[in-house]
């Protein structure tokens, strides 16, 4: 059976290695187009062409393709508008466009040998910049008057303190928790599909041979149902961590965008 941590390996595309190379700034570092980049690249390429495809030719009564844009579109900006309130159209685009990319990633990852967002440094820099926003909103709209988010007056005074350290430690791992969810959910997933495969190949191989090992037949057969119905649960699950992103995403902006409402 083949490994299956093999397929989140990132590598360097044969003849598009060009090893240490010294940057301004930067300095000394690896140069190469690998497989992740590749992966990313595709997806952007493919999220950019639909929404191109989907708004070039728009019509009053719209086709499949124009329909399931205009779907992807209202759902998102449901969430936005339902969770922050009159302010979420201004912060539309920013979720719209992590849901967009982390779903054009989860999709592609299950026609390619390699998922990029089954790689906690891709699924990390989405809730990097998801916080960073968070808090640039935060001092920009509240000035210090953000660190009332850390002060729930809502709590008795006696323990406030207490309450306040446990909601920042909260926020401060909030990154953790976005990142570590995504990159679990699609990591897990591929890793059980690629299992329940190798035992369809190997204990199909088994039964090829013949005699006892013709006993491999009902094992094959259980995996590749398996592999059939775990297969259409990942292609459910690429959609939904997208979703769950977003909301999130929408949840922590709706903190510190109504900030005062709340606390």
């Amino acid at each position: 059976m083949a490994d299956p941590i093999e397929q989140f390996e990132i590598h360097a595309l044969p003849g598009l290695d060009f090893g240490e190379v010294t940057l301004p700034v930067v300095g000394t570092v690896h140069l190469a187009v690998t497989n992740s980049h590749v992966a990313m690249t595709l997806a952007f390429l493919l999220v950019v062409g639909f929404l191109a495809l989907v708004t070039s030719n728009a019509k009053v009564v719209p086709g499949r393709m124009q329909a399931a844009g205009e779907q992807l579109f209202g759902l998102v900006n449901g969430v936005t508008d339902s969770i922050i309130g009159h302010e979420g159209r201004k912060y539309f685009p920013f979720v719209f466009t992590l849901f967009m990319l982390i779903l054009g990633m989860n999709l592609l990852g299950m026609f390619l040998t390699f998922t990029a967002t089954s790689q906690l440094a891709v699924t990390g820099t989405f809730a990097l910049l998801t916080i960073l926003l968070v808090i640039g909103i935060g001092f920009a709209k509240h000035g210090l008057g953000f660190f009332l988010l850390f002060w729930p007056t809502s709590a008795p005074v006696a323990i406030r303190p207490v309450v306040g350290l446990i909601e920042f430690l909260s926020f401060l791992l909030r990154p953790v928790t976005l990142a570590l969810r995504l990159f679990g959910n699609m990591l897990g997933g591929h890793i059980a599909l690629k299992i329940f495969a190798g035992f369809v190949v190997s204990m199909g191989a088994l039964a090829a041979a013949g005699g006892m090992g013709l006993l491999g037949l009902p094992v094959a057969a259980l995996s590749m149902g398996m592999v059939v119905g775990l297969t259409a649960l990942e292609f459910l699950v690429a959609f939904l961590q997208a979703f769950v992103f977003a909301v999130l995403a929408s949840i922590y902006l709706n903190d510190v965008v109504n900030l005062g409402h709340g606390h």
